[in-house]
Protein backbone atom coordinates (compact mmCIF):
# COMPACT_ATOMS: atom_id res chain seq x y z
CA UNK A 1 0.00 0.00 0.00
CA UNK A 2 1.70 3.43 -0.82
CA UNK A 3 0.32 6.84 0.00
CA UNK A 4 0.89 10.36 -1.64
CA UNK A 5 3.54 11.55 -0.46
CA UNK A 6 7.42 11.18 -2.50
CA UNK A 7 10.65 9.87 -1.17
CA UNK A 8 14.17 8.99 -2.63
CA UNK A 9 14.16 5.37 -3.10
CA UNK A 10 17.39 5.52 -0.84
CA UNK A 11 15.03 7.24 1.68
CA UNK A 12 12.81 4.21 1.25
CA UNK A 13 14.91 1.61 1.34
CA UNK A 14 16.16 2.63 4.73
CA UNK A 15 12.96 3.05 6.04
CA UNK A 16 11.82 -0.20 5.24
CA UNK A 17 15.28 -2.03 6.24
CA UNK A 18 14.19 -0.01 9.95
CA UNK A 19 10.92 -0.60 10.39
CA UNK A 20 12.19 -4.40 9.04
CA UNK A 21 14.70 -4.09 12.73
CA UNK A 22 17.91 -4.04 11.00
CA UNK A 23 20.24 -1.71 13.66
CA UNK A 24 23.15 -1.91 11.79
CA UNK A 25 24.66 -1.76 7.71
CA UNK A 26 27.97 -3.09 7.26
CA UNK A 27 29.61 -1.05 4.75
CA UNK A 28 32.13 1.14 3.30
CA UNK A 29 30.71 4.31 1.88
CA UNK A 30 31.54 5.80 -1.50
CA UNK A 31 30.17 6.68 -5.30
CA UNK A 32 27.21 4.47 -5.72
CA UNK A 33 26.41 4.21 -2.22
CA UNK A 34 26.05 7.55 -1.36
CA UNK A 35 22.84 8.07 -1.51
CA UNK A 36 22.07 5.28 0.94
CA UNK A 37 25.19 6.64 3.34
CA UNK A 38 22.81 9.97 3.23
CA UNK A 39 19.67 8.24 3.77
CA UNK A 40 21.11 6.67 7.08
CA UNK A 41 22.19 9.92 8.57
CA UNK A 42 19.09 11.67 8.30
CA UNK A 43 17.19 8.47 9.68
CA UNK A 44 18.97 7.98 12.32
CA UNK A 45 17.66 4.86 13.10
CA UNK A 46 20.24 2.53 11.49
CA UNK A 47 24.11 2.48 12.38
CA UNK A 48 26.43 2.66 9.86
CA UNK A 49 29.45 0.66 10.61
CA UNK A 50 32.56 1.52 8.35
CA UNK A 51 34.47 -1.41 8.03
CA UNK A 52 37.77 -1.43 6.26
CA UNK A 53 37.02 -4.65 4.22
CA UNK A 54 33.57 -5.10 2.85
CA UNK A 55 34.57 -9.29 3.07
CA UNK A 56 34.56 -8.33 7.28
CA UNK A 57 31.23 -6.61 6.74
CA UNK A 58 29.78 -9.71 5.35
CA UNK A 59 31.54 -11.68 8.00
CA UNK A 60 30.19 -9.02 10.89
CA UNK A 61 26.42 -9.53 9.52
CA UNK A 62 26.86 -13.40 9.24
CA UNK A 63 28.34 -13.22 13.12
CA UNK A 64 25.30 -10.60 14.01
CA UNK A 65 22.60 -13.24 12.45
CA UNK A 66 23.79 -16.24 13.60
CA UNK A 67 23.54 -15.40 17.40
CA UNK A 68 20.29 -13.61 17.01
CA UNK A 69 18.61 -15.83 14.52
CA UNK A 70 17.65 -12.31 12.75
CA UNK A 71 18.22 -10.52 9.74
CA UNK A 72 21.09 -8.70 9.15
CA UNK A 73 22.89 -6.45 6.60
CA UNK A 74 25.67 -5.43 4.72
CA UNK A 75 26.73 -3.53 1.85
CA UNK A 76 28.85 -2.77 -1.05
CA UNK A 77 29.81 0.06 -3.86
CA UNK A 78 29.93 -0.46 -7.03
CA UNK A 79 32.44 -2.91 -8.70
CA UNK A 80 35.43 -3.88 -6.31
CA UNK A 81 32.85 -3.09 -3.21
CA UNK A 82 30.41 -5.34 -3.69
CA UNK A 83 32.83 -7.85 -5.61
CA UNK A 84 34.48 -8.02 -1.97
CA UNK A 85 31.29 -9.03 0.12
CA UNK A 86 31.18 -12.48 -1.81
CA UNK A 87 33.79 -14.75 0.65
CA UNK A 88 31.60 -13.29 3.42
CA UNK A 89 28.50 -13.93 1.61
CA UNK A 90 29.47 -17.14 1.21
CA UNK A 91 29.96 -17.77 4.78
CA UNK A 92 26.54 -16.48 5.92
CA UNK A 93 24.85 -18.84 3.12
CA UNK A 94 26.97 -21.80 4.25
CA UNK A 95 25.75 -21.40 7.94
CA UNK A 96 21.94 -21.09 6.72
CA UNK A 97 21.43 -17.59 8.32
CA UNK A 98 19.84 -14.39 6.86
CA UNK A 99 21.27 -11.82 6.08
CA UNK A 100 20.34 -9.04 3.15
CA UNK A 101 22.98 -7.50 0.88
CA UNK A 102 22.47 -4.54 -0.93
CA UNK A 103 24.92 -3.97 -4.13
CA UNK A 104 24.99 -1.16 -5.63
CA UNK A 105 26.02 -0.78 -9.17
CA UNK A 106 27.20 1.81 -12.15
CA UNK A 107 23.90 3.67 -13.38
CA UNK A 108 21.64 1.05 -15.17
CA UNK A 109 22.23 3.34 -18.30
CA UNK A 110 25.82 2.30 -18.51
CA UNK A 111 24.89 -1.47 -18.41
CA UNK A 112 26.49 -3.15 -21.35
CA UNK A 113 28.63 -0.68 -22.35
CA UNK A 114 32.08 -1.58 -20.41
CA UNK A 115 31.37 1.19 -17.90
CA UNK A 116 33.68 1.97 -14.87
CA UNK A 117 33.11 -0.34 -12.09
CA UNK A 118 30.33 -2.31 -14.44
CA UNK A 119 29.87 -5.73 -12.62
CA UNK A 120 27.28 -8.33 -13.16
CA UNK A 121 25.95 -8.46 -9.68
CA UNK A 122 23.52 -12.02 -10.79
CA UNK A 123 26.47 -13.39 -12.03
CA UNK A 124 28.56 -12.60 -9.04
CA UNK A 125 26.42 -13.64 -6.27
CA UNK A 126 24.21 -16.51 -8.38
CA UNK A 127 25.88 -19.50 -6.22
CA UNK A 128 25.76 -17.69 -2.77
CA UNK A 129 22.54 -16.27 -2.28
CA UNK A 130 18.85 -17.09 -2.03
CA UNK A 131 17.63 -14.50 -3.47
CA UNK A 132 19.31 -12.37 -6.16
CA UNK A 133 17.90 -9.86 -8.38
CA UNK A 134 18.60 -5.88 -9.90
CA UNK A 135 15.94 -3.34 -9.81
CA UNK A 136 15.62 -1.70 -13.37
CA UNK A 137 12.99 0.72 -11.97
CA UNK A 138 12.88 2.75 -9.08
CA UNK A 139 8.70 1.44 -8.65
CA UNK A 140 10.58 -2.87 -8.33
CA UNK A 141 12.55 -1.58 -5.58
CA UNK A 142 10.31 -2.05 -2.47
CA UNK A 143 8.93 -5.08 -3.98
CA UNK A 144 12.66 -6.31 -4.53
CA UNK A 145 14.03 -5.42 -0.99
CA UNK A 146 10.76 -6.90 0.70
CA UNK A 147 11.37 -10.32 -1.29
CA UNK A 148 15.10 -10.24 -0.61
CA UNK A 149 14.79 -9.90 2.98
CA UNK A 150 11.96 -12.63 3.00
CA UNK A 151 13.62 -14.87 1.22
CA UNK A 152 16.53 -14.70 3.31
CA UNK A 153 14.65 -15.15 6.46
CA UNK A 154 12.58 -17.94 5.28
CA UNK A 155 15.37 -20.27 3.21
CA UNK A 156 17.82 -19.32 5.63
CA UNK A 157 20.11 -17.48 3.41
CA UNK A 158 21.66 -14.46 1.78
CA UNK A 159 19.23 -11.93 -0.12
CA UNK A 160 21.00 -9.67 -2.56
CA UNK A 161 19.52 -6.79 -4.08
CA UNK A 162 21.18 -5.34 -6.83
CA UNK A 163 20.90 -1.32 -7.15
CA UNK A 164 21.87 0.82 -9.85
CA UNK A 165 22.86 4.45 -8.81
CA UNK A 166 20.93 6.16 -11.04
CA UNK A 167 17.67 4.60 -9.95
CA UNK A 168 18.68 4.91 -5.72
CA UNK A 169 18.31 9.02 -6.10
CA UNK A 170 15.06 9.20 -7.78
CA UNK A 171 11.78 9.91 -6.62
CA UNK A 172 9.09 7.06 -5.45
CA UNK A 173 5.78 7.00 -3.49
CA UNK A 174 6.29 5.97 -0.21
CA UNK A 175 5.15 2.86 1.17
CA UNK A 176 3.97 1.50 4.52
CA UNK A 177 4.97 -1.49 6.27
CA UNK A 178 3.28 -4.14 3.75
CA UNK A 179 6.84 -4.61 2.28
CA UNK A 180 8.03 -5.39 6.15
CA UNK A 181 8.96 -9.04 5.97
CA UNK A 182 7.36 -11.97 8.50
CA UNK A 183 9.06 -14.69 10.57
CA UNK A 184 7.35 -17.02 10.51
CA UNK A 185 8.27 -20.64 12.43
CA UNK A 186 7.07 -23.69 10.55
CA UNK A 187 8.23 -26.77 11.35
CA UNK A 188 7.74 -30.02 8.88
CA UNK A 189 7.07 -33.34 10.13
CA UNK A 190 7.53 -36.88 9.53
CA UNK A 191 4.43 -38.74 9.38
CA UNK A 192 3.80 -40.96 11.93
CA UNK A 193 3.85 -44.59 9.92
CA UNK A 194 7.77 -43.03 8.89
CA UNK A 195 8.54 -42.32 12.56
CA UNK A 196 6.95 -45.61 13.74
CA UNK A 197 9.47 -47.73 10.98
CA UNK A 198 12.11 -45.89 12.37
CA UNK A 199 11.35 -46.90 16.04
CA UNK A 200 11.19 -50.20 14.67
CA UNK A 201 14.63 -50.12 13.33
CA UNK A 202 16.29 -48.43 16.70
CA UNK A 203 14.01 -51.53 18.53
CA UNK A 204 15.84 -54.42 16.58
CA UNK A 205 19.18 -52.82 16.41
CA UNK A 206 22.06 -54.12 19.16
CA UNK A 207 23.73 -50.85 19.07
CA UNK A 208 22.71 -47.34 18.16
CA UNK A 209 25.05 -43.85 17.84
CA UNK A 210 23.32 -40.70 17.26
CA UNK A 211 25.04 -38.20 15.16
CA UNK A 212 23.71 -35.44 16.99
CA UNK A 213 24.26 -31.76 14.36
CA UNK A 214 23.89 -28.14 14.80
CA UNK A 215 19.79 -28.53 13.57
CA UNK A 216 19.48 -30.39 17.24
CA UNK A 217 20.53 -27.44 19.22
CA UNK A 218 16.93 -26.86 20.69
CA UNK A 219 16.33 -30.08 21.33
CA UNK A 220 18.97 -30.98 23.53
CA UNK A 221 16.60 -32.34 26.69
CA UNK A 222 15.25 -35.11 24.23
CA UNK A 223 18.48 -36.00 22.62
CA UNK A 224 19.73 -36.55 25.86
CA UNK A 225 16.48 -38.51 26.78
CA UNK A 226 17.00 -40.79 23.52
CA UNK A 227 20.64 -41.55 24.67
CA UNK A 228 19.45 -42.70 27.55
CA UNK A 229 17.23 -44.64 26.42
CA UNK A 230 18.63 -46.42 23.44
CA UNK A 231 22.14 -46.55 25.76
CA UNK A 232 23.83 -44.82 22.68
CA UNK A 233 26.95 -42.76 22.50
CA UNK A 234 26.72 -39.23 21.63
CA UNK A 235 28.58 -37.33 18.53
CA UNK A 236 28.43 -34.14 17.14
CA UNK A 237 30.33 -31.76 14.50
CA UNK A 238 32.31 -29.27 15.52
CA UNK A 239 30.14 -26.63 14.83
CA UNK A 240 27.53 -28.43 16.82
CA UNK A 241 29.36 -29.29 20.23
CA UNK A 242 29.21 -25.95 22.08
CA UNK A 243 25.54 -26.78 22.32
CA UNK A 244 24.99 -30.16 21.75
CA UNK A 245 28.21 -31.82 24.20
CA UNK A 246 26.85 -29.59 27.17
CA UNK A 247 24.84 -31.51 29.76
CA UNK A 248 24.96 -34.44 27.80
CA UNK A 249 26.27 -37.52 29.73
CA UNK A 250 27.13 -40.08 26.80
CA UNK A 251 29.08 -37.85 24.77
CA UNK A 252 31.88 -39.55 23.49
CA UNK A 253 33.71 -36.43 21.08
CA UNK A 254 33.39 -34.85 17.44
CA UNK A 255 33.17 -36.54 14.22
CA UNK A 256 35.36 -35.40 11.06
CA UNK A 257 39.03 -34.15 10.27
CA UNK A 258 39.09 -32.19 13.52
CA UNK A 259 37.91 -34.82 15.39
CA UNK A 260 38.18 -37.72 17.75
CA UNK A 261 38.44 -41.85 17.52
CA UNK A 262 36.16 -42.36 19.79
CA UNK A 263 33.52 -40.74 17.93
CA UNK A 264 34.86 -42.05 15.15
CA UNK A 265 34.61 -45.81 16.43
CA UNK A 266 31.38 -45.23 17.48
CA UNK A 267 30.07 -44.27 14.01
CA UNK A 268 31.93 -47.43 12.63
CA UNK A 269 30.69 -49.73 14.72
CA UNK A 270 27.28 -49.05 15.35
CA UNK A 271 24.29 -51.13 13.81
CA UNK A 272 22.49 -48.27 13.01
CA UNK A 273 23.63 -44.31 13.49
CA UNK A 274 20.58 -41.92 13.72
CA UNK A 275 21.47 -39.02 11.70
CA UNK A 276 19.60 -35.63 13.16
CA UNK A 277 19.50 -32.64 11.85
CA UNK A 278 22.98 -32.08 10.27
CA UNK A 279 24.57 -30.33 6.81
CA UNK A 280 27.97 -32.20 7.67
CA UNK A 281 30.30 -31.57 4.91
CA UNK A 282 32.18 -34.77 4.55
CA UNK A 283 32.15 -37.98 3.01
CA UNK A 284 33.46 -41.39 4.17
CA UNK A 285 32.41 -41.05 8.35
CA UNK A 286 29.61 -43.07 7.34
CA UNK A 287 29.28 -46.45 6.29
CA UNK A 288 27.28 -48.20 3.39
CA UNK A 289 27.33 -50.84 4.64
CA UNK A 290 25.42 -49.97 8.52
CA UNK A 291 21.93 -48.39 8.72
CA UNK A 292 21.66 -45.52 8.91
CA UNK A 293 18.65 -43.18 9.23
CA UNK A 294 18.60 -39.09 8.64
CA UNK A 295 16.09 -36.76 9.89
CA UNK A 296 16.46 -33.17 8.50
CA UNK A 297 14.52 -30.07 8.50
CA UNK A 298 15.72 -29.81 5.03
CA UNK A 299 15.10 -32.54 2.69
CA UNK A 300 17.59 -31.91 -0.19
CA UNK A 301 20.12 -32.88 2.70
CA UNK A 302 18.90 -36.17 2.62
CA UNK A 303 21.04 -38.89 1.89
CA UNK A 304 23.84 -36.03 1.37
CA UNK A 305 26.83 -37.87 2.70
CA UNK A 306 25.50 -40.93 4.16
CA UNK A 307 23.82 -43.89 2.38
CA UNK A 308 20.39 -44.12 4.14
CA UNK A 309 17.81 -46.71 4.91
CA UNK A 310 15.65 -44.01 5.75
CA UNK A 311 15.27 -40.31 5.26
CA UNK A 312 13.18 -38.73 7.01
CA UNK A 313 12.14 -34.41 6.67
CA UNK A 314 11.03 -32.94 9.83
CA UNK A 315 12.24 -31.26 13.15
CA UNK A 316 14.55 -32.77 15.07
CA UNK A 317 12.16 -32.05 18.10
CA UNK A 318 8.89 -32.71 16.67
CA UNK A 319 10.68 -35.99 15.43
CA UNK A 320 11.76 -37.41 18.78
CA UNK A 321 8.76 -36.25 20.41
CA UNK A 322 6.86 -38.77 18.10
CA UNK A 323 9.41 -41.33 18.07
CA UNK A 324 10.44 -41.66 22.28
CA UNK A 325 7.18 -43.28 23.22
CA UNK A 326 7.65 -45.94 20.70
CA UNK A 327 11.04 -46.99 21.62
CA UNK A 328 11.70 -50.01 24.05
CA UNK A 329 14.36 -49.08 26.82
CA UNK A 330 17.52 -50.67 26.37
CA UNK A 331 19.43 -52.63 29.03
CA UNK A 332 22.41 -53.55 27.65
CA UNK A 333 25.12 -50.67 27.66
CA UNK A 334 28.41 -52.54 26.58
CA UNK A 335 28.65 -50.62 23.31
CA UNK A 336 27.68 -47.14 25.17
CA UNK A 337 30.44 -48.07 27.98
CA UNK A 338 33.01 -48.78 25.38
CA UNK A 339 32.67 -45.51 23.49
CA UNK A 340 32.85 -43.65 26.83
CA UNK A 341 36.08 -45.76 27.93
CA UNK A 342 37.21 -44.23 24.35
CA UNK A 343 36.42 -40.40 24.91
CA UNK A 344 37.93 -40.58 29.12
CA UNK A 345 41.18 -41.93 27.49
CA UNK A 346 40.88 -39.20 24.91
CA UNK A 347 40.41 -36.34 27.44
CA UNK A 348 43.64 -37.66 29.65
CA UNK A 349 46.02 -37.37 27.16
CA UNK A 350 44.62 -34.02 26.08
CA UNK A 351 45.86 -32.91 29.32
CA UNK A 352 49.58 -33.83 28.69
CA UNK A 353 50.31 -30.78 26.53
CA UNK A 354 48.81 -28.41 29.14
CA UNK A 355 50.47 -29.78 32.03
CA UNK A 356 53.35 -28.88 29.73
CA UNK A 357 53.11 -25.78 28.40
CA UNK A 358 55.61 -24.97 26.62
CA UNK A 359 59.12 -22.81 27.26
CA UNK A 360 60.21 -19.09 26.18
CA UNK A 361 58.77 -18.25 22.53
CA UNK A 362 56.86 -21.81 22.31
CA UNK A 363 53.70 -21.50 24.37
CA UNK A 364 51.97 -24.64 23.78
CA UNK A 365 48.24 -23.65 22.50
CA UNK A 366 46.52 -26.36 24.24
CA UNK A 367 47.76 -24.28 27.56
CA UNK A 368 46.74 -21.24 25.87
CA UNK A 369 43.07 -22.36 25.05
CA UNK A 370 42.44 -24.30 28.57
CA UNK A 371 42.97 -20.69 30.18
CA UNK A 372 40.97 -18.62 28.03
CA UNK A 373 38.44 -21.65 29.16
CA UNK A 374 39.05 -20.86 32.79
CA UNK A 375 38.96 -16.97 32.35
CA UNK A 376 36.15 -16.69 29.92
CA UNK A 377 32.19 -16.31 31.38
CA UNK A 378 30.21 -19.16 31.37
CA UNK A 379 28.16 -17.19 28.88
CA UNK A 380 31.16 -15.75 26.24
CA UNK A 381 31.53 -16.09 22.78
CA UNK A 382 34.42 -17.00 20.44
CA UNK A 383 34.94 -16.09 17.41
CA UNK A 384 37.18 -18.60 16.37
CA UNK A 385 39.57 -18.35 13.34
CA UNK A 386 40.12 -21.34 11.08
CA UNK A 387 42.93 -23.37 10.88
CA UNK A 388 44.99 -24.67 14.17
CA UNK A 389 42.70 -22.56 16.38
CA UNK A 390 39.95 -24.82 15.68
CA UNK A 391 42.17 -27.70 16.47
CA UNK A 392 42.56 -26.14 20.02
CA UNK A 393 39.20 -24.61 20.64
CA UNK A 394 37.44 -28.21 19.78
CA UNK A 395 39.39 -29.72 22.57
CA UNK A 396 39.59 -27.22 25.12
CA UNK A 397 36.94 -24.63 25.16
CA UNK A 398 34.19 -26.35 27.37
CA UNK A 399 30.60 -25.89 26.70
CA UNK A 400 30.19 -23.96 30.24
CA UNK A 401 26.16 -22.27 30.63
CA UNK A 402 25.30 -20.83 27.69
CA UNK A 403 28.67 -19.85 25.62
CA UNK A 404 28.73 -19.67 22.17
CA UNK A 405 31.19 -20.62 19.70
CA UNK A 406 31.27 -18.99 16.18
CA UNK A 407 33.33 -19.28 13.19
CA UNK A 408 33.82 -19.96 9.31
CA UNK A 409 33.04 -23.41 10.44
CA UNK A 410 30.92 -24.65 6.85
CA UNK A 411 32.87 -22.09 4.33
CA UNK A 412 36.06 -22.75 6.25
CA UNK A 413 37.96 -19.25 5.48
CA UNK A 414 40.87 -17.64 7.16
CA UNK A 415 40.26 -14.28 9.04
CA UNK A 416 37.07 -14.28 10.06
CA UNK A 417 37.15 -14.38 13.81
CA UNK A 418 38.00 -10.64 13.93
CA UNK A 419 35.26 -9.11 11.81
CA UNK A 420 32.78 -11.69 13.46
CA UNK A 421 34.28 -10.60 16.89
CA UNK A 422 33.14 -7.08 16.00
CA UNK A 423 29.52 -8.14 14.38
CA UNK A 424 28.75 -10.40 17.87
CA UNK A 425 29.97 -7.80 20.16
CA UNK A 426 27.80 -4.86 18.80
CA UNK A 427 24.72 -7.42 18.80
CA UNK A 428 25.86 -8.69 21.90
CA UNK A 429 27.20 -5.37 23.89
CA UNK A 430 26.61 -7.13 27.53
CA UNK A 431 28.31 -10.50 26.80
CA UNK A 432 32.15 -10.98 26.68
CA UNK A 433 33.23 -11.41 23.58
CA UNK A 434 36.53 -13.03 22.13
CA UNK A 435 38.34 -13.59 18.55
CA UNK A 436 40.54 -16.15 18.74
CA UNK A 437 43.10 -15.22 16.06
CA UNK A 438 45.84 -17.02 14.18
CA UNK A 439 48.78 -14.81 13.00
CA UNK A 440 47.80 -15.83 9.14
CA UNK A 441 43.76 -14.66 10.02
CA UNK A 442 44.49 -11.17 11.63
CA UNK A 443 47.23 -9.95 9.25
CA UNK A 444 44.90 -10.60 6.41
CA UNK A 445 42.46 -8.21 7.54
CA UNK A 446 44.58 -6.94 10.00
CA UNK A 447 42.60 -3.35 8.99
CA UNK A 448 39.42 -4.28 11.36
CA UNK A 449 41.98 -3.27 14.45
CA UNK A 450 41.14 0.28 13.52
CA UNK A 451 37.18 -0.52 13.05
CA UNK A 452 37.35 -1.73 16.80
CA UNK A 453 39.21 1.61 17.92
CA UNK A 454 37.15 4.04 15.68
CA UNK A 455 33.61 2.26 17.31
CA UNK A 456 35.21 1.96 20.59
CA UNK A 457 33.99 -1.71 20.75
CA UNK A 458 35.77 -3.41 23.66
CA UNK A 459 36.94 -7.01 22.19
CA UNK A 460 39.00 -9.08 23.55
CA UNK A 461 41.41 -10.28 20.86
CA UNK A 462 43.77 -13.43 21.34
CA UNK A 463 46.82 -13.99 19.07
CA UNK A 464 48.57 -17.25 18.51
CA UNK A 465 51.65 -16.08 16.96
CA UNK A 466 53.40 -19.57 15.77
CA UNK A 467 54.96 -17.45 12.92
CA UNK A 468 53.18 -19.61 10.24
CA UNK A 469 50.19 -21.25 8.38
CA UNK A 470 50.01 -23.99 10.74
CA UNK A 471 47.12 -25.91 9.37
CA UNK A 472 48.50 -25.58 6.04
CA UNK A 473 51.53 -27.13 7.15
CA UNK A 474 50.64 -30.21 8.93
CA UNK A 475 48.28 -30.80 5.85
CA UNK A 476 51.16 -30.95 3.39
CA UNK A 477 53.18 -33.04 5.95
CA UNK A 478 50.77 -35.55 6.45
CA UNK A 479 49.86 -35.55 2.59
CA UNK A 480 53.76 -36.52 2.40
CA UNK A 481 54.85 -32.96 1.26
CA UNK A 482 57.68 -30.60 2.63
CA UNK A 483 56.37 -27.65 3.94
CA UNK A 484 56.55 -24.98 1.46
CA UNK A 485 55.95 -21.20 2.29
CA UNK A 486 53.98 -22.08 5.12
CA UNK A 487 56.40 -19.64 7.57
CA UNK A 488 55.11 -16.16 8.38
CA UNK A 489 57.53 -13.58 9.13
CA UNK A 490 55.42 -11.41 11.79
CA UNK A 491 55.84 -8.24 13.06
CA UNK A 492 55.18 -7.85 17.01
CA UNK A 493 51.55 -8.16 17.30
CA UNK A 494 51.25 -6.55 20.54
CA UNK A 495 53.47 -3.56 19.32
CA UNK A 496 50.92 -3.16 16.03
CA UNK A 497 47.85 -3.07 18.35
CA UNK A 498 49.46 -0.27 20.84
CA UNK A 499 50.22 1.52 17.56
CA UNK A 500 46.88 1.99 16.37
CA UNK A 501 45.73 2.35 19.84
CA UNK A 502 44.60 -0.77 21.20
CA UNK A 503 45.77 -2.44 24.56
CA UNK A 504 48.21 -4.75 24.25
CA UNK A 505 50.87 -7.17 25.07
CA UNK A 506 53.32 -9.68 23.47
CA UNK A 507 54.20 -12.82 25.83
CA UNK A 508 56.32 -15.34 24.78
CA UNK A 509 56.96 -17.20 27.98
CA UNK A 510 54.29 -20.13 29.61
CA UNK A 511 55.30 -18.61 33.27
CA UNK A 512 53.62 -15.94 33.05
CA UNK A 513 50.57 -16.14 30.40
CA UNK A 514 47.89 -16.67 33.07
CA UNK A 515 48.59 -13.39 34.36
CA UNK A 516 48.66 -12.00 31.00
CA UNK A 517 45.30 -13.68 30.23
CA UNK A 518 43.76 -13.15 33.09
CA UNK A 519 44.73 -8.97 32.97
CA UNK A 520 43.28 -9.33 29.29
CA UNK A 521 39.70 -10.44 30.40
CA UNK A 522 39.81 -8.31 33.33
CA UNK A 523 40.89 -5.07 31.06
CA UNK A 524 37.43 -2.51 30.41
CA UNK A 525 37.93 -2.14 26.78
CA UNK A 526 39.64 -3.75 23.45
CA UNK A 527 42.73 -5.49 24.32
CA UNK A 528 44.85 -8.04 22.29
CA UNK A 529 47.21 -10.71 23.57
CA UNK A 530 49.75 -12.13 21.23
CA UNK A 531 51.41 -15.50 22.23
CA UNK A 532 54.35 -16.71 21.01
CA UNK A 533 53.03 -20.51 20.15
CA UNK A 534 54.79 -23.81 19.36
CA UNK A 535 54.80 -24.25 15.16
CA UNK A 536 55.08 -27.62 15.79
CA UNK A 537 52.29 -28.04 18.40
CA UNK A 538 48.97 -31.04 16.69
CA UNK A 539 46.32 -32.79 18.08
CA UNK A 540 46.20 -36.47 17.20
CA UNK A 541 42.79 -37.34 18.48
CA UNK A 542 41.62 -37.99 15.09
CA UNK A 543 43.56 -41.16 15.08
CA UNK A 544 43.59 -43.46 17.72
CA UNK A 545 47.53 -44.86 16.27
CA UNK A 546 48.80 -41.22 16.32
CA UNK A 547 47.54 -40.50 19.81
CA UNK A 548 49.33 -43.95 21.03
CA UNK A 549 52.60 -43.16 19.56
CA UNK A 550 52.79 -39.45 20.90
CA UNK A 551 55.48 -40.51 23.83
CA UNK A 552 58.52 -38.57 24.38
CA UNK A 553 61.46 -39.52 22.15
CA UNK A 554 59.72 -40.13 18.98
CA UNK A 555 58.50 -38.29 15.67
CA UNK A 556 54.91 -37.26 17.38
CA UNK A 557 56.27 -36.35 20.62
CA UNK A 558 55.12 -32.78 20.43
CA UNK A 559 51.89 -33.51 21.37
CA UNK A 560 53.20 -33.98 24.46
CA UNK A 561 56.39 -31.86 24.88
CA UNK A 562 57.07 -28.34 22.72
CA UNK A 563 58.83 -28.58 19.67
CA UNK A 564 60.68 -25.26 18.64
Amino acid sequence: MENNSKTTVANQIINQLAEAGIKRIYAITGDSLNAITDAIAKDGRIKFIHMRHEESGAFAASAESQLTGELAAVAGSSGPGHIHLINGLYDAQRSDTPVLAIASTCAAAMYGTGYFQETNPILLFSNCSVYNQIAERPDQVPGMLHLAMQNAISKGGVGVIGLPQDIITEEISSYTSTYLPFYTDFKPEASLEDVTRAAEILNNAKTVSIFAGYGSRKAVELVRELSDKLKAPVITSYKAQMEMSRDMPNYVGHLAYLGMWSADEAVKNADVNLILGTNFPFPGFFKPERCNIQVDIRAERLGKKANLEMGLCSDVGIFLEKLLPLLKEKTEDAFLQSALSNYRTIQERLKLPVLNPGKEGCIRPEFMVSLLDEYLPDDGIVCVDTGMNNVWTSHYLTPKKSRRMIGSFMHGSMANALPMAIGAKLTCPDKEVVALCGDGGIEMLMGELLTVVQYNIPVKIIVADNRALGYVKWEMEASGYKPYETELENPDLGKVANAIGIKAETVSSPDILEEAIKRLMEYDGAALLCVMTDPDAASFTFSKELMGKAKPGNPVANFILPGC
